[in-house]
């Protein structure tokens, strides 16, 4: 039995077969929904404690990677998962198509400047994996160029962690008849229809791709300084706790404590004492 979520959902280094894996599985969940629901709440005082901790000690960073196909939830563990924490100590980055100026860099040149600082929890809404995702599917580069960008990736997260990086990936695995519901939902809600893009149609069509892109990422990119970890996102509940879970676990592997200056504390409270 998995000793944590993290070994539970950790993406093995090795074959990955990703129609064997359960979209909609609840591995280590408390329970269904609400009992679920009820742990992320008394979790998340925890994790408010320790990101608290993490950004007054000003020392480790925390760097959360959330890739997936369209509809799987990225915006919305950003909204349920890091609401659950202060704001002040979290810097979010989304990653959309390149624009010129970045397309003359490296590709790891605009995730360079977009890391998090000291005592932060950095959250990438897609990534450096785009290049090895999109990039892939449509032919946007040759493939050797594309090839050795995994070991670039690799690399470069390895030399994360060796700087006292924590690095969170999280592949946000929804199942293909989930993505039609959810896209069916938005075109039935009039307020959601800003979310709707019909580029989403076009992506769905290769959907075989997408797959076969994750599954190359996720072998060859998931390490033991960095691993991937695949977590089902059908139920929206579920993905929602398990990556909070994940985070959880990380800062308690981190174990930040606050700063202890040496205050004099009586001279002090006696200097707030009101006047006579």
């Amino acid at each position: 039995m998995a000793r944590s979520l993290r070994d539970a959902l950790r993406v093995s280094p090795g074959t990955v077969d990703l129609a064997a894996l359960d979209a909609g599985a609840t591995p280590l969940a408390p329970g269904g929904k609400r009992k679920t629901a009820a742990a992320m709440a008394d979790e998340g005082a925890e994790l408010s404690h320790l990101q608290e901790a993490l950004y007054a000690s000003g020392g480790r960073r925390v760097l959360v990677v959330l890739q997936g196909m369209d509809t799987s939830g990225k915006g919305g563990v950003i909204e349920h998962v890091m609401g659950l924490v202060n704001p002040q100590g979290v810097h979010i980055r989304s990653f959309k198509r390149p624009t010129d100026e970045e397309l003359r860099h490296h590709f790891l040149w605009r995730v360079r400047r977009a890391l998090p600082d000291p005592g932060m929890i950095g959250i990438f809404d897609r990534s450096h994996y785009e290049d090895v995702l999109v990039v892939r599917v449509h032919g946007l580069a040759p493939p050797e160029i594309v090839d050795k960008r995994y070991a670039e990736i690799a690399r470069f997260e390895a030399g994360l962690v060796d700087l006292g990086y924590a690095l969170v990936k999280c592949f946000l695995h929804i199942s293909y008849d989930e993505q039609r519901e959810r896209l069916l939902a938005r075109l039935a809600d009039p307020d959601k229809h800003w979310k709707f893009n019909e580029g989403d149609l076009a992506e769905r069509k290769r959907w075989a791709d997408y797959q076969e892109a994750y599954r190359i990422a996720l072998e060859r990119c998931s390490t033991d300084p960095a691993p991937w970890y695949a977590v089902p996102a059908d139920r929206k509940w579920y993905r929602d706790w398990a990556i909070a879970r994940l985070l959880l676990e990380t800062l308690r592997e981190i174990d930040p404590h606050f700063p202890r200056p040496q205050l004099d504390v009586p001279r002090l409270t006696a200097a707030l004492a009101p006047p006579n």
